[in-house]
């Protein structure tokens, strides 16, 4: 297929003049992206809006999925927020009545849009703060939230004069990546530069303390610029020194004491940032002094944890956030109480080791069964399994569901170990067990 060059409208249905939801960066082409934005463009055309969808064009070349459902087309690059804006100016993106995103590199873009086009979204200058996981540091610290220190670091001197006097273990990652790629615990000054090293791109990086604690995640939404927070979730993490995330559990199986001071330090770094539109998904430790905040994102968990917040809530929070947009009336999902929930959801993403995989069974015996919302081996016989160093590299996909969190992940556990997926290992390494997808997880952290 040919490639459009970017800003260029791909064939789709004439909906010149109808209202209409831009969705920017939406052309996923599979898993828990695809899903989200099938459920965001089922909403949009609910409440009678067209859908014109951009995204890069080898990203929509590859979507056919959801490019088949929106009504326009556009390639877009939405990496440039500067280039976006005069693409909006030149009247290209139509009769847009909202703006929304819920991928993590076109947030930027997703608010320039909407300020530029003169709708309702975040400061663009907030959103720029909270993606860079310095800055938004520093906004919070000076807020009075408890922060790990980090410095912004442009060379390997630069972290070994940072961790200089400091107690480790110390953490380099991406300025403003996700999903664990290039983050690494450093345990001695002597193991920055192979950290650096194995950073995904060049440029400035961070080096922070390491916070010790069980991982959290707290997902909310905020309608009339005021914020709610919907669930917290646990996260299951390998150990280190890398932080992959193996398994969630929603709502967290906490004591109140937990869930209560989680939330509301999330709620207050919400308002204490600026953010008033769209949804927040913000990464947390419980430490023995309370709640530290990590990451702050402007967009729906990832990992599938859009699709367990709205079974729990049994709510389309795609319709909630629009409506917000749109200044129709809305009504907030009732929070999720882990005391008193009926229903809880767990995934599981049950790897298995490096190598080529030569046989899988037992999956599609799990289509069907009660309590399990969503199962994908995401593989085939003679696909390579790589290492698993990130997020991108995990291999299979479990969701499931029970009276409680840690019932579904119980039952997860259960059913992956039903599961069987021979793998032959590269040259060299020894041969793996035919059933490695049970694999053991810690709820800790995953800077």
């Amino acid at each position: 297929m040919t490639e459009p060059a970017a800003g260029t409208p791909l064939p789709a249905q004439d909906v010149t003049g109808a209202p209409t939801l831009l969705l920017v960066g939406g052309g996923a082409a599979r898993d828990h992206g695809a899903d989200s934005t099938l459920r965001t463009i089922r909403a949009a055309h609910a409440l009678g809006l067209a859908v014109h969808l951009t995204d890069l064009p080898e990203a929509l070349a590859a979507a056919t999925a959801v490019t088949a459902l929106a009504d326009r087309v556009s390639a877009l690059d939405h990496e440039k927020p500067e280039v976006c804006a005069e693409w909006a100016r030149s009247g290209a993106a139509g009769n847009v009545a909202a703006v929304f995103s819920s991928r993590e590199y076109a947030q930027e873009a997703a608010v320039t849009l909407a300020a530029t086009l003169g709708l309702p979204g975040n400061d663009p200058r907030v959103v720029a703060t909270v993606r860079r996981k310095d800055l938004c540091r520093a906004a919070l610290a000076e807020a009075g939230f408890r922060q790990p220190a980090v410095m912004l670091c442009h060379d390997p001197d630069q972290a070994r004069e940072f961790v200089t006097g400091r107690s480790g273990p110390w953490v380099v990652k991406p300025r403003d990546a996700m999903g664990s790629i290039g983050v690494t615990l450093v345990e001695t000054p002597d193991a920055l530069d192979d950290a650096i090293t194995a950073l995904p791109a060049p440029g400035p990086f961070l080096v922070e303390e390491y916070v010790t604690g069980p991982e959290f995640s707290i997902e909310g939404v905020l309608v009339g610029g005021r914020p709610t927070v919907l669930a917290v979730t646990a996260k299951y993490v390998t150990k280190p020194p890398l932080f992959v995330e193996l398994a969630h559990a929603l709502p967290a199986p906490v004591e109140p004491e937990v869930h209560d001071g989680l939330a509301r330090e999330a709620t207050a770094a919400v308002t204490a940032l600026g953010l008033r539109r769209g949804i927040f998904h913000i990464e947390a430790w419980w430490t023995e002094h309370g709640p530290v905040l990590g990451e702050v994102h402007t967009r729906f968990g990832g990992d599938w944890i859009h699709l367990m917040l709205e079974h729990v809530l049994d709510a389309d929070l795609s319709e909630t956030v629009l409506r917000d947009l749109l200044g129709l009336p809305t009504q907030v999902p009732i929070p999720t109480d882990p005391a008193t929930t009926l229903r809880g959801a767990a995934v599981l993403f049950p790897t298995p080791p490096p190598g080529t995989v030569t046989a899988l069974h037992g999956w599609n015996e799990l289509t069907g069964l009660p309590g399990v919302l969503h199962a994908d081996p995401q593989l085939a016989p003679g696909d390579t399994v790589p290492p698993l160093t990130d997020s991108a590299a995990r291999r299979g996909v479990l969701i499931t569901t029970a009276e409680d969190a840690r019932t579904a992940l119980d039952q997860a556990h259960r059913l992956a170990a039903r599961l069987t997926t021979t793998v032959a290992p590269p040259p060299g390494a020894p041969v793996p067990p035919p059933t490695p997808t049970s694999m053991p997880v810690r709820q800790e952290q995953d800077h």
